[in-house]
């Protein structure tokens, strides 16, 4: 056996522990971490497949960026664990309908991908003839793919995640009764009326109460005289 299938081994056993250590751990934090240590034996397992683009976009993309976001998202937010495992029951038979569907699929994937092929199915393609050639790197062989042979798949998927964005925004900027956000369109069509209101009042003016007093006097200072 050689030491690349070792490590292959060792690498695939490493990522299918750690996976189900995601869905098994009861800490949320712990789940997060080991994803991350999911993504790295992946990435080691693209590069003994010789793809170190795909490795590198691995460990960039998803463990530099994605799983460091979820990991502080996880931390910050104060989530009872109580509250989730109470409905749990209730979802596990609609849970095991969905993964048995999801495993019956890669399945079939897999047999007609690898076991009814008595012999690779030859490429003929632009790529496949620069790479046959030795020519092409594995990163400029990938991007050709992806732009010639895959383009409409793959704006296809640039379209979901821009509308995945598109949704995630509007679902964090609903109205609710306690917060207060800045309307710019109202700012712009306020009129000085409607803010503003000018009072024209006198100088001085003597309250009813004195005035009153001031005319009972004057009238009782005559009387009390004479």
């Amino acid at each position: 056996m050689e030491f690349t299938t070792v490590l292959f081994y060792i690498f695939a056993l490493l990522l299918t522990v750690s996976g189900l250590k995601v869905i098994t751990s009861r800490n949320p934090v712990a789940s997060a971490l080991f994803l991350v240590l999911a993504f790295f034996n992946a990435a080691a397992i693209w590069m003994l497949l010789e793809a170190e683009f795909l490795a590198i976009l691995l460990v960039l993309v998803y463990v530099g960026a994605v799983m460091v976001l979820f990991l502080f998202v996880v931390m910050m937010l104060d989530i009872n664990l109580d509250e989730l495992r109470r409905d749990f029951r209730r979802f596990v038979p609609m849970a095991s309908i969905v993964g048995a569907i999801i495993v019956v699929e890669t399945a079939l994937i897999l047999w007609h991908g690898y076991g009814a092929t008595i012999s690779p199915v030859p490429d003929t393609s632009a790529a496949a003839a620069g790479a046959a050639a030795g020519s092409w790197s594995n990163t400029r062989l990938i991007g050709k793919i992806i732009y010639t042979d895959y383009i409409f798949a793959f704006e296809v998927a640039g379209l979901v995640l821009l509308v995945a964005i598109i949704a995630a925004i509007a679902l964090t900027t609903r109205h609710q009764k306690d917060s207060k956000r800045q309307r710019v369109s109202d700012q712009v069509k306020v009129r000085r009326q409607d803010r503003v209101r000018i009072v024209k009042m006198p100088v001085e003016r003597a309250a009813p109460e004195a005035a009153a007093q001031a005319e009972a006097a004057g009238t009782t200072a005559p009387g009390s005289n004479g």
